[in-house]
């Protein structure tokens, strides 16, 4: 029988197709118009093989495309233009590079014959993208377009998941080849999943069942791996307490009773303290990133510690380890597991709840359940959170509106955060709610500071065009808070630039045919957040909160974990 001739763009779409892609984050325009023509057939005259999403910026694409994957757990697909429209992904390929986010970004490119000519929209977008992708590739070939579209989705959803940008010249788009599908099973040289080395789970055994005040460290790689269920049986049959990174927050329910609390820089009080006291510490898929560990010196000195880790160029990287582990944690948990002596710890445990009490003493209750005084960010939170009592999907910017709604979010369900970790990128938060309100059914409930809000607030055009039931709050102090907290600290008060002027969010609500309400006293707040969750279609509520509040406890640059500080002295 004859093959089918099709056009490189055509080959392009029954790859994602194949792959399972039914929702495209993307903008048009001339480098990749032959796609995006191609595409209507797909989309319009009642073909719904895709949905295509059009964003209103191309940074919003990736960023929507991490939002929906980190929700999904599938691949999310952005699809841009050459040149402007391809660079500005490049922020969301960093982020969703250090997030472990597996995207993969089409972007158009001027013909092969113009290359190197500096052609209008011309980019080396292979070398820009290089060093912050898993792996860039540029199409010249429409025969080459299904072999290289398949192995995108192996190398971004495999082993430790990121991103992967594809380059595909306008005349290969055009150009026409026999269609033959093609399925990437593996690429030479790259192994996703190293194999568990049984020596070492039976040390990391070992060293369990002989701690008296073992510690574990949730991380990311817990959700990325889907061993939410491992991690329960492992943490349950030694008794071991557990703390979460920020991005690890949902990979343990909330009210677990191992749960000790988040790790880090504005972290829980008993997890930063109590590191430095376990004598056993279980690092399971997370980093050691800076904001985690404090003073690298100084960290955990007393412990024998154990990381489980897929990739092992993690391994040794910031922090000295007794015993590597490197595997998928869903195979290496439950292979140590299954050595384990059942403990009970409860001794342990209980040293976590002197620190979790003298915190929830000294910051938590005056944050969410204050007597007076202006609307706090934290009882924001809290109010939202008892509403919707961790069913919900918190989606957040980066700045306080991050730190605060992470802290006092709850978490009852898997995948249920979605922030910029690594990067910290402002203006996140907007696209990414976009592409988590079409991952998952679930509620989406995005929290804001009125900085990330205006970085990206043209993306209220793709919610108004959908109609997507996300649920905005924005926590407006009228000031890059996070930014003026740190010039309180250390510039001597010296609020450079810091402090804003801005809009009539009601008017900018309205334009955009978005529910609104306004928040200036927490007598309203309750019933505002039901009004919110209640409607039906997007919403913002806009909460007038204290200007100056701050973000507490803080373990201080240059300190120790353990020198966390529950006030500060400005």
């Amino acid at each position: 029988m004859a093959k089918e001739i099709i056009s490189g763009a055509e080959a392009l779409l029954r790859s994602l197709r194949q792959e399972g892609v039914k929702t495209i984050f993307g903008y048009p325009g001339g480098a990749i118009m032959p796609v995006f023509d191609e595409l209507y057939k797909y989309t319009y005259n009642g073909n719904n093989t895709f949905e295509h999403v059009l964003v209103r910026h191309e940074q919003a694409a990736a960023h929507a495309a991490e939002g929906f994957a980190r929700v999904s757990g599938e691949v999310g697909v952005a699809l841009v233009t050459s040149g402007p429209g391809a660079t500005n992904t490049l922020t969301g390929v960093a982020d969703a590079m250090i997030d472990s986010t597996p995207i993969v970004v089409i972007a158009g490119q001027v013909g092969t014959n113009a290359l190197g000519t500096d052609a209008f929209q011309e980019i080396d977008l292979v070398g820009v993208a290089q060093p912050i992708s898993k792996w860039s590739y540029q199409i010249r070939r429409p025969e080459d377009v299904a072999w290289a579209v398949s192995r995108a989705f192996f190398i971004a959803r495999s082993g430790r998941p990121g991103p992967v940008v594809l380059d595909f010249p306008r005349n290969a788009q055009m150009q026409t080849c026999e269609w033959n599908p093609v399925k990437v099973h593996r690429v030479r040289s790259y192994r996703p999943y190293p194999l568990l080395d049984s020596k070492a789970v039976e040390k990391a055994a070992a060293l369990i069942n002989g701690a008296e005040r073992p510690l574990a460290l949730v991380g990311q790689g817990v959700e990325l791996g889907n061993a939410q269920e491992e991690l329960v049986a492992f943490l349950e049959k030694a008794g071991i307490p557990a703390g979460r990174t920020l991005l690890g927050l949902s990979a343990l329910s909330s009210d677990h009773p191992l749960n000790v609390g988040m790790l880090g820089l504005h972290g829980n009080y008993a997890p930063n303290m109590l590191t430095q006291q376990c004598d056993v510490l279980i690092a399971i898929g997370m980093r050691f990133s800076d904001r985690v560990i404090g003073k690298p010196s100084t960290y955990a000195k007393q412990a024998k510690i154990i990381q489980l880790d897929i990739d092992p160029s993690e391994i040794n990287k910031n922090i000295e380890v007794d015993v590597p582990v490197v595997a998928d944690c869903k195979e290496s948990l439950a292979a140590i597991t299954a050595l384990l002596k059942k403990r009970d710890h409860s001794q342990w445990r209980r040293e976590f709840d002197k620190y979790e009490e003298e915190e929830r003493k000294v910051v938590i209750d005056p944050a969410i359940h204050p007597t007076d005084g202006p609307l706090l960010m934290g009882e924001v939170v809290n109010a939202v959170a008892e509403a919707t009592d961790g069913t919900a999907v918190l989606v957040n910017d980066v700045g306080l509106n991050q730190m605060f709604s992470s802290r006092y979010f709850k978490y009852g369900t898997k995948r249920s955060i979605v922030t910029s970790g690594g990067l910290g990128t402002m203006g996140f938060g907007l696209p990414a709610s976009v592409g988590a309100a079409f991952g998952t059914q679930r509620q989406i409930c995005l929290f804001m500071g009125d900085g990330g809000f205006q970085m990206s607030i043209q993306e209220l055009g793709t919610i108004m065009e959908h109609r997507l039931p996300v649920k905005m709050i924005l926590l407006n102090n009228t000031y890059l808070g996070n930014v003026r907290q740190w010039q309180d600290l250390y510039y001597q008060r010296r609020r450079s630039f810091t402090e804003m002027m801005n809009p009539q969010y009601e008017h900018i609500a309205k334009a955009y045919d978005i529910g609104y309400s306004l928040v200036t006293d927490r007598d309203q707040l309750a019933q505002k957040v039901k009004e919110m969750l209640a409607f039906d279609g997007p919403y913002l509520l806009e909460c007038a909160v204290k200007p100056e509040e701050n973000v507490l406890p803080m373990v201080v640059p240059g300190k120790s974990v353990d020198e966390m500080s529950l006030v500060l002295d400005i």
